[in-house]
């Protein structure tokens, strides 16, 4: 009964989330208040999927591996039964995948017969979520051996985990490739970080088509997950190197981080309390991220789990509430300030916006055959 009523929940999803899309692009003229920028995306998102439809296709694997996609499913929400903080592992996995040289699931490579990992890199020492991707590809080699590729397992596995967190159902064209190298470099010096301020966020997103409406719609993936308090401590005593906090963190709210962060802040106080902007941190901050490698932290859906996905996000930054610099530096800027109002009163805006932002995400630089190869395991090269 459980999965009769997701696969009809799904259907209702798709068949919403494309009327839309129809609607948004009928109604140009209707829109004249917010010029093109709410119509201009879907046009530009169907553009840009046009190169694709060759190589990629919905339902790729209804003759090679009818299961595919349902198996993902099943497993993802057996797991996330178990272990909630599923959702934002797998969430987070494959924007780290993608991010760096496109969505071919370099991000699982294992270091060793000549891959040097990108799980070594500094931003990715905190990635969660492989021994999940693990779990689902071995029900899928034991279903379809050598079918389905672990590119497209960490796509529609965070697809499933959007939707277990709350969020909206996308639609996802199927048949990547996994890549026989991984990219430590890149991964290292490119992804963006959480203390990034928002000129340079607009920078990152951007060298990867994103403009700033994408942007604003794709940090709405921060409304899951628990924040640790080693990503915001920096804000919390010596801002910048100064003897304060983050102006721009409502008093009361950095009272109860402060609460929270106690134990770190009594049990160490270092001078360089504000971590370095660069992408590798100095000795001093080595030792303050050991130090602060403890479990305490904030939820992001501090109402309760798959509620308020994005609009509780954003209605949090215009509250100057945000934990991450990174996302309170959203409303330090006129357009994406603009965005974050619309999507914290709107929530059908936000998740249509959400969802053309992941299938975007998930698109990007993606390998086909005869590039690249499916993987038998995930963490090697066959």
């Amino acid at each position: 009964m459980l999965n009769f009523r997701m696969d009809f929940t799904r259907k209702l999803s798709f068949l919403v989330f494309m009327l839309c899309v129809l609607i948004s692009l009928k109604n140009q003229n209707a829109e004249t208040s917010r010029k093109a920028s709410f119509q201009n995306p879907v046009e530009r998102k169907l553009q840009e999927d046009d190169g694709l439809h060759e190589w990629l296709r919905y339902d790729y694997y209804n003759e090679s591996c009818p299961l595919a996609e349902r198996i993902i499913r099943s497993t993802v929400e057996e797991l996330y039964g178990l272990r909630p903080d599923v959702a934002p592992a797998l969430l987070r996995l494959v924007f780290h995948d993608c991010f760096v040289e496109g969505c071919d699931a370099s991000v699982l490579l294992d270091h060793g017969d000549g891959i040097q990992s990108e799980k070594d890199s500094l931003p990715n020492e905190s990635l969660r979520g492989y021994d999940v991707i693990d779990i689902i590809k071995l029900e899928l080699e034991e279903a379809c051996p050598g079918v389905v590729s672990c590119a497209d397992i960490v796509a529609l596995a965070a697809r499933e985990s959007v939707l277990m967190a709350g969020g909206p159902f996308y639609p996802l064209y199927t048949g990547r490739r996994d890549s026989i190298v991984a990219y430590p470099i890149i991964a290292t010096y490119e992804l963006p970080s959480p203390l990034d301020d928002l000129s340079k966020t607009i920078e990152s997103f951007a060298s990867r088509g994103f403009d700033e409406r994408e942007t604003v719609s794709l940090l709405g993936a921060h409304s899951t997950g628990t924040i640790h308090c080693k990503f915001f401590f920096h804000r919390l005593y010596n801002f910048s190197g100064g003897d304060g906090p983050d102006p721009s963190i409502d008093p009361e709210f950095l009272q109860l981080l402060r609460s929270n962060c106690n134990s770190i802040h009594h049990s160490s106080r270092p001078a360089s309390a504000s971590p370095s902007l660069s992408p590798l941190p100095s000795s001093e901050d080595n030792n303050l991220s050991t130090i602060l490698s403890q479990d305490a932290g904030m939820k992001m859906d501090y109402e309760g789990p798959r509620t308020g996905f994005g609009t509780l996000y954003y209605r949090s930054l215009l509250q100057r509430k945000g934990l991450l610099f990174v996302d309170q530096q959203l409303t330090s800027g006129a357009e994406t300030e603009t965005w974050v109002r619309a999507y914290s009163s709107d929530l059908s805006l936000f998740q249509r916006d959400f969802g053309l932002a992941m299938i975007k995400l998930s698109n990007l630089k993606v390998l086909t055959a005869p590039k690249g190869q499916v993987r038998l395991n995930c963490r090697k090269v066959n």
